[in-house]
């Protein structure tokens, strides 16, 4: 579906120069556009790709002259990346699932559906469930017994939202997420070895083997509203009380978040984020790819940890944090350049040693 210039920058909150009456049907990237795309250039050091497309309206930065830049028509946005974020949702073609509830799925006759629900092929709600109005379930997509899912929710196929879980209101999960999953939970008759290196930090005692045996959870998963989970991303429920997922929280694919976690409201995870058990995490966290954070720690609110950080002790609230273990980002760098610096140090400590040990043989 297509919209004039016109139609866009006013549904945008943002400026239309030129034609405005032009007819946008697709969003594309400079070099790639065509005479019916919108070209999205909102930093100067991509213009360049406008010569190699064919692109006739383009999003700009304030300052950009879109007279010069050749175009015939423009979108001028204060923010362009924020901008993007509305441009999209207008753009955005959707999955085309197919309205109302399909027959193959299997609803339990005391599961509870609001208005104009959606549930795609082969899907499956569990008894006593309960699904949101205007909630859309793809296909392949299992809720279990007594699980609550809130209005205008959006489900891709093969999703799995376990027992007793609870979801606010226009939850996003994208193919493969798994809410509610039993944690890691193990115990052996007799005191392990894995426990005595943790009161140690080293030791195991005496070496000995000894079954593994489960511990249920009793818990649940809690997620607020407004949360979006990527694909194959796992939470799992907490051994008693529930995991529990702010408000506006968005988590990236492959992400895991064991037992008893606590999320605050509106962090963000990328993608192959661990989080161990029982852990705490403030409000508005902001976690790189690969994070790491160990059991029973807590984190602040606002904290940042950069990619592949591997946070291992408590993080107060505000600070920047890098590496492995994780140190404030600024003596991180620093560590970084001494370790670099270390060769060239060994070698100057081993002249001197020559140097002294000549000397000595002088002597």
């Amino acid at each position: 579906m297509g919209y004039t210039v016109h139609d866009i920058a006013t549904a945008l909150g943002a400026q239309a120069k030129g034609n405005t009456s032009i007819i946008v049907e697709r969003v594309s990237e400079p070099a790639s556009a065509g005479p019916d795309d919108i070209a999205l250039i909102t930093n100067p050091k991509f213009v360049s790709g406008l010569a190699h497309g064919g692109a006739r309206v383009a999003l700009l930065w304030p300052s950009a002259d879109w007279k010069e830049l050749g175009l015939e028509a423009a979108i001028i946005a204060k923010r362009g990346r924020f901008t993007m974020s509305g441009l999209t949702k207008m753009m955005d073609p959707g999955q085309h699932y197919s309205d109302g509830i399909h027959p193959t799925s299997v609803i339990d006759p005391t599961a509870v559906l609001g208005t104009n629900v959606t549930i795609g092929p082969f899907s499956v709600i569990g008894p006593r469930s309960s699904i949101g109005s205007e909630t859309v379930i793809g296909p392949q997509c299992q809720v279990g017994a007594d699980a609550r899912l809130g209005a205008s929710c959006f489900l891709r196929d093969h999703v799995s939202i376990g027992a007793r879980v609870i979801i606010g209101d226009r939850f996003w999960a994208q193919p493969g997420a798994r809410i509610g999953a039993d944690g890691m939970s193990f115990v052996t008759p007799e005191k392990s070895n894995v426990e005595n290196v943790r009161e140690t930090l080293g030791s195991q005692g005496e070496v000995k083997s000894q079954r593994w045996t489960r511990i249920h959870s009793l818990g649940a998963v809690t997620v607020g509203d407004d949360v979006e989970v990527g694909a194959n991303t796992c939470i799992d429920c907490g051994t008693i009380r529930d995991t529990k997922i702010g408000n506006g929280t968005k988590i990236d694919n492959l992400v895991h978040i064991a037992h008893n976690v606590e999320i605050g409201n509106d962090c963000l995870l990328a993608g192959q984020v661990g989080i161990a058990g029982s852990t705490k995490i403030g409000n508005n966290v902001v976690f790189g790819g690969q994070v790491g954070v160990t059991d029973n720690t807590e984190i602040g609110d606002n904290v940042i940890a950069g990619g592949a950080s591997k946070v291992m002790t408590r993080v107060a609230a505000g600070q920047v944090v890098l590496g492995y273990p994780a140190v404030k980002m600024d003596i991180h760098v620093e560590m970084y350049k001494a370790l670099r610096r270390l060769p060239r140090l060994a070698k100057k400590i081993a002249s001197l040693q020559k140097s002294v040990s000549r000397n000595s043989s002088n002597d």
